[in-house]
């Protein structure tokens, strides 16, 4: 039952890879190849999860799909995977967006007790008991009807005690306690979350349960900042939000938000397919107005596509002093690695 990092492309090419495969590298580092990838493809998710684990994938047109960890195929880091539709009955127009990793959908306590929590790029919300999803179909159910021009974006598991987050491209961030969204049923549409502007979308959420976690945003041109989850104040659902980052010309618009810890390692991964894995304590706490630090030297006309963040792996203690790049050189990759 070991942990497995799951990476999908933005062409919907799936694979499983163990996690002790990826080692941690010093801040501002070039980064290492996390998989190959066709023309026109980038690695655009990431996510981690033992081999006895249910997935429950989400799409963006609002279905939900199941997958058992271990019926995913295996992949090395260099390698493709195999196309999610081969393996999930999912309509060709439509893509998956996220993914829960759920422990069991056999023990009722367990899933009468937890909600499944949707978010759209509109900025709306929906709580459904995890008890719906409890019965897998071959051809998936819907999980929420998407309104026109709409999307869903995210998708997470809680048990009625979390705080919920949601970020917006303009920089902003809203935090509400979970309590203020009733659960509803499968098919309802949700409601509002945030308040946006013309042209904002939200471009994640993050669901704490208590205030031990901390906020880690990252802006498009590689740029990112921690701050205390306590630096934003609890509102009423379907406000505007707080700034979160400073957003200026050089960092770019926000494009991630992720829940994390000093035991956590971030994993961010660009358009071309450059993965870099840092230690999350490397990135010192800053206030929640500040413009962060860069965590990435990204090549020209370049952009993170995904950010995700794991937990350290054990086995592999040799951490990189923070600061200190390392300029990792892609294309001597495969001589470093007959060296060592």
């Amino acid at each position: 039952d070991e942990e497995m990092v799951i990476t999908i492309s933005h062409l919907g090419y799936i694979k499983r890879t163990s996690l002790s495969e990826f080692k941690t590298q010093g801040r501002g580092g070039v980064g290492s190849r996390g998989g190959a990838t066709r023309d026109e493809d980038f690695l655009e998710h990431m996510f981690v999860a033992t081999m006895h684990n249910t997935l429950l994938l989400f799409t963006e047109k609002g279905k939900c799909f199941w997958l058992k960890v271990y019926q995913i195929p295996e992949g090395s880091r260099n390698s493709k995977g195999r196309a999610i539709q081969n393996l999930l009955n999912i309509e060709s127009d439509d893509k998956v967006m996220a993914y829960i990793n759920v422990l069991t959908l056999d023990d009722s306590d367990y899933i009468n007790n937890n909600n499944i929590i949707l978010c759209t790029k509109n900025g709306i919300i929906k709580k459904t008991l995890l008890e719906a999803y409890s019965r897998p179909r071959q051809n998936g159910v819907n999980a929420i009807t998407i309104r026109e021009g709409d999307q869903l974006l995210e998708a997470k598991l809680t048990n009625g005690s979390h705080e919920i987050m949601l970020a917006v491209k303009s920089g902003k961030a809203i935090r509400f306690n979970e309590n203020t969204v009733r659960a509803i049923g499968r098919t309802a549409s949700g409601v509002r979350g945030v308040n946006l502007a013309e042209g904002d979308e939200v471009i994640g959420m993050i669901c704490v349960e208590n205030e031990s976690e901390d906020v880690m945003v990252v802006s498009e041109n590689g740029y990112g900042k921690r701050s205390k989850i306590e630096d934003y104040r609890i509102t009423n659902r379907g406000g505007k939000g707080v700034k979160t980052i400073n957003i200026t010309e050089k960092t770019g618009k926000l494009v991630a938000i992720k829940s994390v810890t000093d035991s956590d390692d971030l994993m961010i991964i660009t358009a071309d397919g450059i993965t870099i894995r840092m230690a999350i304590n490397s990135v010192r706490l800053m206030g929640r107005t500040a413009q962060g630090v860069k965590l990435i030297n990204l090549r020209e006309n370049s952009t993170i596509a995904s950010v995700a963040s794991v937990s350290k792996n054990e086995e592999n203690e040799d951490i990189e002093e923070a600061g200190q790049p390392n300029d990792y050189d892609i294309e001597n990759e495969a001589e470093a690695t007959a060296e060592e």
